[in-house]
């Protein structure tokens, strides 16, 4: 959306219009249970919700979902989740007690042991240029058409092994990228390919864990990576990588995938 505002610089002060990227509440339901409130970017939202279902561990794929369908809502919009026939899940289990901020992908879990989704060791592969890794900032900026609109959005891109662009989707919230991208790839293969995930921001310990339960054994990303982030990854066996700036990257575990 544009907004008026004041803008202060050397040359002075001006009123001019500026963009601001668009954030808006979402509401996905289970089984009639509300299990989340996300605060994330409108569009994509059945990439969204699909995304999510797996990446919570509430699903264990697309398989399992039969479609994401909007319902609406007087305050916003609202998902129903339909499982696929013969799919059982207590909603209850996956419920989040607290509204989920675009900062926060956890808050709001009903206790700590809720945060360790079921996440397997990832398997050895594949085995990627170092030149591929410093390449992917860049590639994905090329994708990030919202983002030289507002500069305030956060993006996650996944590519193969050589660097080609297998997706990349934008959003206020970083791990809400993340799901877009998984549920988006997700309709198209399952399992996903072997592939390198990368994101605009730090890597925390939820980006780990949400890429790993979806089995990708690669994640990047310009800014640093968590204590917990690193330990996680360690103990799946997956690569984490920050500060990817330039000819330069951090490689905090499974750097033998890293040739």
């Amino acid at each position: 959306m544009k907004r008026r505002v004041v803008r202060y610089g050397p040359e002075g002060v001006e009123v001019v219009e500026d963009v601001l990227v668009d954030e808006a509440p979402v509401e996905f339901v289970l089984g009639k249970v509300p299990i989340a409130v996300l605060m994330r970017t409108p569009g994509h939202d059945g990439e969204l919700g699909l995304g999510f279902a797996i990446t919570e561990g509430i699903v264990l794929g697309p398989h399992e979902v039969d479609g994401v369908i909007h319902t609406g809502s007087d305050s916003g919009d609202r998902y129903d989740l339909v499982l696929a026939q013969g799919v059982e899940v207590d909603p209850e289990q996956f419920r989040r007690n607290l509204f989920t901020s675009s900062s926060c992908g956890v808050c709001g879990k009903a206790s700590i042991d809720a945060v360790r989704v079921a996440a397997r060791h990832l398997p050895e592969g594949p085995i990627v240029q170092r030149s591929v890794i410093s390449s992917l900032p860049e590639r994905m900026r090329s994708a990030q058409t919202e983002f030289a609109k507002s500069g305030s959005i956060h993006a996650a891109a996944g590519f193969t092994a050589d660097g080609r662009l297998l997706g990349a989707f934008e959003d206020v919230g970083r791990h809400n990228a993340v799901d877009k991208l998984v549920g988006h790839l997700a309709t198209a293969e399952w399992p996903l390919p072997p592939m390198v995930l990368m994101v605009s921001g730090r890597i925390s310990f939820e980006m780990v864990q949400k890429a790993a339960v979806a089995g990708i054994p690669i994640i990047c990303g310009v800014s640093g990576a968590s204590s917990l982030a690193a330990e996680l990854g360690d103990e799946l066996g997956m690569t984490v990588a920050g500060f990817v700036r330039g000819d330069r990257f951090n490689v905090y575990t499974g750097e033998g995938r890293i040739s």
